[in-house]
Protein backbone atom coordinates (compact mmCIF):
# COMPACT_ATOMS: atom_id res chain seq x y z
CA UNK A 1 0.00 0.00 0.00
CA UNK A 2 0.82 3.56 -0.76
CA UNK A 3 1.99 5.30 2.31
CA UNK A 4 -0.70 8.26 3.22
CA UNK A 5 2.23 11.17 3.45
CA UNK A 6 5.79 11.45 3.58
CA UNK A 7 6.43 13.07 7.02
CA UNK A 8 9.68 14.73 7.90
CA UNK A 9 10.15 14.34 12.14
CA UNK A 10 12.85 16.25 13.03
CA UNK A 11 13.39 16.13 16.96
CA UNK A 12 17.17 16.08 18.83
CA UNK A 13 15.18 13.30 21.69
CA UNK A 14 15.78 10.12 20.52
CA UNK A 15 12.83 8.32 22.78
CA UNK A 16 10.41 10.64 21.68
CA UNK A 17 11.47 10.30 17.82
CA UNK A 18 11.42 6.76 17.88
CA UNK A 19 8.19 6.53 19.50
CA UNK A 20 6.29 9.32 17.79
CA UNK A 21 7.50 7.45 14.64
CA UNK A 22 6.87 4.07 15.03
CA UNK A 23 2.99 5.65 15.81
CA UNK A 24 3.25 7.25 12.57
CA UNK A 25 4.13 4.80 10.62
CA UNK A 26 1.41 2.76 12.16
CA UNK A 27 -0.88 5.05 10.94
CA UNK A 28 0.15 4.37 7.40
CA UNK A 29 2.96 7.59 6.99
CA UNK A 30 6.06 7.31 5.56
CA UNK A 31 8.30 8.95 8.72
CA UNK A 32 12.12 10.20 7.60
CA UNK A 33 13.63 11.02 11.20
CA UNK A 34 16.13 13.58 11.89
CA UNK A 35 17.91 14.26 15.09
CA UNK A 36 19.20 18.00 14.11
CA UNK A 37 17.75 21.12 12.55
CA UNK A 38 20.69 21.38 10.15
CA UNK A 39 20.41 17.55 8.76
CA UNK A 40 16.77 18.12 7.70
CA UNK A 41 17.76 21.28 5.89
CA UNK A 42 20.90 19.69 4.72
CA UNK A 43 18.13 16.74 3.27
CA UNK A 44 15.76 19.16 1.62
CA UNK A 45 18.13 21.68 0.20
CA UNK A 46 19.81 18.44 -1.82
CA UNK A 47 16.93 17.68 -3.18
CA UNK A 48 14.53 16.01 -0.44
CA UNK A 49 11.30 15.80 -0.18
CA UNK A 50 8.44 15.57 2.63
CA UNK A 51 4.08 16.35 2.48
CA UNK A 52 4.97 17.60 6.05
CA UNK A 53 7.42 18.53 8.15
CA UNK A 54 6.92 17.77 12.02
CA UNK A 55 9.94 20.30 13.82
CA UNK A 56 11.17 20.59 17.37
CA UNK A 57 11.67 24.09 18.76
CA UNK A 58 14.71 23.50 21.34
CA UNK A 59 17.81 22.12 19.36
CA UNK A 60 21.33 21.89 19.65
CA UNK A 61 23.32 24.31 17.01
CA UNK A 62 20.20 24.95 15.49
CA UNK A 63 17.10 25.63 17.04
CA UNK A 64 13.22 24.98 15.14
CA UNK A 65 12.98 28.66 14.56
CA UNK A 66 15.71 28.71 12.70
CA UNK A 67 15.56 25.88 11.11
CA UNK A 68 12.17 27.28 9.66
CA UNK A 69 13.77 30.83 8.73
CA UNK A 70 16.61 28.71 6.62
CA UNK A 71 13.81 26.33 4.79
CA UNK A 72 11.45 29.52 3.59
CA UNK A 73 14.46 31.48 2.71
CA UNK A 74 15.48 28.80 0.26
CA UNK A 75 11.81 28.76 -1.05
CA UNK A 76 10.99 25.53 0.56
CA UNK A 77 7.66 25.70 1.53
CA UNK A 78 6.51 22.19 2.73
CA UNK A 79 3.83 23.03 5.78
CA UNK A 80 5.31 23.01 9.20
CA UNK A 81 3.84 22.26 12.83
CA UNK A 82 5.80 22.78 15.60
CA UNK A 83 5.89 19.70 18.33
CA UNK A 84 6.71 21.59 21.45
CA UNK A 85 6.69 21.11 25.45
CA UNK A 86 6.94 25.46 25.26
CA UNK A 87 3.12 26.39 25.27
CA UNK A 88 2.98 30.37 25.99
CA UNK A 89 1.83 31.88 23.43
CA UNK A 90 4.31 34.41 22.19
CA UNK A 91 6.08 30.81 20.95
CA UNK A 92 2.88 30.19 19.15
CA UNK A 93 3.01 33.42 17.38
CA UNK A 94 6.33 33.36 16.84
CA UNK A 95 6.44 29.92 15.22
CA UNK A 96 2.94 30.78 13.15
CA UNK A 97 4.51 34.58 12.27
CA UNK A 98 7.85 32.47 11.02
CA UNK A 99 5.42 30.54 8.50
CA UNK A 100 4.54 27.63 10.43
CA UNK A 101 0.98 26.49 9.38
CA UNK A 102 0.43 24.67 13.46
CA UNK A 103 1.94 24.25 16.94
CA UNK A 104 0.97 21.83 19.05
CA UNK A 105 2.39 20.76 22.27
CA UNK A 106 4.02 17.56 23.04
CA UNK A 107 1.86 16.31 25.80
CA UNK A 108 -1.40 16.04 22.93
CA UNK A 109 -3.04 12.98 22.26
CA UNK A 110 -1.79 11.24 18.93
CA UNK A 111 -5.28 11.53 17.65
CA UNK A 112 -5.32 14.92 17.93
CA UNK A 113 -2.43 15.35 16.30
CA UNK A 114 -3.41 13.10 13.21
CA UNK A 115 -6.38 15.03 12.64
CA UNK A 116 -4.16 18.05 12.36
CA UNK A 117 -1.41 16.55 10.15
CA UNK A 118 -4.19 15.22 7.91
CA UNK A 119 -6.49 18.52 7.72
CA UNK A 120 -2.98 20.40 6.88
CA UNK A 121 -1.94 17.45 4.25
CA UNK A 122 -5.22 17.91 2.93
CA UNK A 123 -4.25 21.67 2.12
CA UNK A 124 -6.47 23.90 4.97
CA UNK A 125 -5.83 24.17 8.70
CA UNK A 126 -7.97 22.94 11.31
CA UNK A 127 -10.85 25.63 12.26
CA UNK A 128 -10.81 25.92 16.25
CA UNK A 129 -13.66 23.54 16.34
CA UNK A 130 -11.56 20.76 14.42
CA UNK A 131 -8.67 21.42 16.66
CA UNK A 132 -11.03 19.94 19.59
CA UNK A 133 -10.26 17.02 21.39
CA UNK A 134 -13.73 15.93 21.08
CA UNK A 135 -13.92 16.29 16.82
CA UNK A 136 -11.48 12.99 17.15
CA UNK A 137 -11.99 11.60 20.43
CA UNK A 138 -15.15 11.53 21.83
CA UNK A 139 -15.23 7.98 23.44
CA UNK A 140 -13.08 9.85 26.06
CA UNK A 141 -14.51 13.30 26.02
CA UNK A 142 -14.50 14.56 29.64
CA UNK A 143 -13.13 11.39 31.24
CA UNK A 144 -10.66 11.94 34.20
CA UNK A 145 -8.97 9.20 36.05
CA UNK A 146 -7.81 10.32 39.54
CA UNK A 147 -5.41 8.38 41.85
CA UNK A 148 -4.46 10.59 45.62
CA UNK A 149 -2.68 13.83 44.17
CA UNK A 150 -3.00 12.64 40.47
CA UNK A 151 -5.86 13.30 37.77
CA UNK A 152 -5.15 12.05 34.15
CA UNK A 153 -7.08 13.70 31.37
CA UNK A 154 -7.62 10.80 29.03
CA UNK A 155 -9.31 12.66 26.28
CA UNK A 156 -6.12 14.90 26.00
CA UNK A 157 -3.62 13.19 27.79
CA UNK A 158 -2.49 15.40 30.43
CA UNK A 159 -1.53 14.59 33.71
CA UNK A 160 -1.55 16.87 36.94
CA UNK A 161 0.12 16.26 40.31
CA UNK A 162 -1.48 17.89 43.06
CA UNK A 163 -3.22 20.29 40.71
CA UNK A 164 -0.23 21.70 38.77
CA UNK A 165 0.05 20.04 35.52
CA UNK A 166 2.88 17.76 34.64
CA UNK A 167 4.22 18.36 30.77
CA UNK A 168 4.88 14.72 29.52
CA UNK A 169 4.99 13.89 26.54
CA UNK A 170 2.27 11.09 24.84
CA UNK A 171 4.56 8.28 25.49
CA UNK A 172 5.29 9.49 28.79
CA UNK A 173 1.46 10.13 29.82
CA UNK A 174 0.65 6.23 28.26
CA UNK A 175 3.34 4.83 30.71
CA UNK A 176 2.04 6.94 33.55
CA UNK A 177 -1.42 5.58 32.66
CA UNK A 178 -0.81 2.05 32.35
CA UNK A 179 1.18 1.88 35.75
CA UNK A 180 -1.57 4.08 37.37
CA UNK A 181 -4.64 2.18 36.35
CA UNK A 182 -2.49 -1.04 37.24
CA UNK A 183 -1.69 0.51 40.79
CA UNK A 184 -0.32 -1.75 43.37
CA UNK A 185 1.01 -4.46 40.23
CA UNK A 186 3.78 -5.01 39.10
CA UNK A 187 4.39 -3.55 35.29
CA UNK A 188 7.29 -5.30 33.84
CA UNK A 189 10.15 -3.66 31.75
CA UNK A 190 8.57 -5.77 28.48
CA UNK A 191 5.27 -4.37 29.17
CA UNK A 192 6.38 -0.86 29.31
CA UNK A 193 8.29 -1.03 26.44
CA UNK A 194 5.73 -3.09 23.86
CA UNK A 195 3.65 -0.02 25.25
CA UNK A 196 6.12 2.48 23.20
CA UNK A 197 7.45 0.33 20.58
CA UNK A 198 4.81 -2.40 19.82
CA UNK A 199 4.77 -6.05 20.94
CA UNK A 200 7.60 -7.64 20.35
CA UNK A 201 9.84 -5.18 19.04
CA UNK A 202 13.24 -4.99 20.23
CA UNK A 203 16.54 -2.52 20.99
CA UNK A 204 19.43 -1.97 22.75
CA UNK A 205 22.58 -4.14 23.47
CA UNK A 206 22.02 -7.76 24.42
CA UNK A 207 18.61 -9.70 25.02
CA UNK A 208 17.89 -7.03 27.93
CA UNK A 209 18.73 -4.21 25.70
CA UNK A 210 15.63 -2.59 25.93
CA UNK A 211 15.34 -2.37 30.04
CA UNK A 212 17.92 0.82 29.28
CA UNK A 213 15.08 2.51 27.23
CA UNK A 214 12.72 2.15 30.01
CA UNK A 215 14.41 3.18 32.91
CA UNK A 216 15.32 6.41 30.65
CA UNK A 217 11.80 7.07 30.31
CA UNK A 218 10.98 6.24 34.18
CA UNK A 219 13.68 8.42 34.98
CA UNK A 220 12.53 11.55 33.50
CA UNK A 221 9.10 10.40 34.19
CA UNK A 222 10.13 10.86 38.01
CA UNK A 223 12.14 14.07 37.14
CA UNK A 224 8.89 16.39 35.82
CA UNK A 225 7.08 14.68 38.76
CA UNK A 226 9.42 15.80 41.46
CA UNK A 227 9.96 19.22 39.83
CA UNK A 228 6.51 19.73 40.99
CA UNK A 229 6.66 17.63 43.91
CA UNK A 230 10.34 16.79 46.07
CA UNK A 231 8.63 14.10 47.77
CA UNK A 232 6.94 12.12 44.62
CA UNK A 233 7.15 8.31 45.66
CA UNK A 234 4.31 7.01 44.00
CA UNK A 235 6.71 5.31 41.19
CA UNK A 236 8.37 2.49 42.87
CA UNK A 237 11.10 -0.42 42.09
CA UNK A 238 10.93 -3.89 41.80
CA UNK A 239 14.51 -4.64 40.71
CA UNK A 240 14.94 -7.34 37.85
CA UNK A 241 11.26 -6.86 36.98
CA UNK A 242 9.71 -3.49 35.96
CA UNK A 243 7.87 -0.86 38.16
CA UNK A 244 4.97 -0.28 39.96
CA UNK A 245 2.61 2.55 40.87
CA UNK A 246 1.57 3.14 44.25
CA UNK A 247 -1.81 1.66 45.40
CA UNK A 248 -1.54 3.87 48.65
CA UNK A 249 -4.68 5.69 47.80
CA UNK A 250 -7.84 4.62 45.78
CA UNK A 251 -8.89 5.20 42.64
CA UNK A 252 -11.62 6.87 40.71
CA UNK A 253 -12.84 7.45 37.43
CA UNK A 254 -15.37 10.36 36.24
CA UNK A 255 -16.96 12.29 33.47
CA UNK A 256 -16.32 16.01 35.44
CA UNK A 257 -12.91 17.19 35.13
CA UNK A 258 -11.81 20.07 37.49
CA UNK A 259 -12.08 23.28 35.74
CA UNK A 260 -8.47 24.22 35.27
CA UNK A 261 -7.06 27.90 33.82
Amino acid sequence: MMPLARIALVDDDDLFRESLGMNLSDEGFEVVPFDRGHTALDYFINGGSADLILLDWRMPRMDGIETLRQLRARDIDIPVIFLTVLSDQIYEETALTGGAVDFVEKSRSLPILLKRMQLIIQGRKPTAEEAQPNAVNNELLGQVYRRGSLELRLDVARAFWKDTRIDLTLTEFNIVKLMATRAGEDVSYRDLYDLVHGKDFVAGYGPAGYRANVRAFIKRIRHKFRAVDTGFDEIENYPGFGYRWSDRHPAELTGAPKDRA
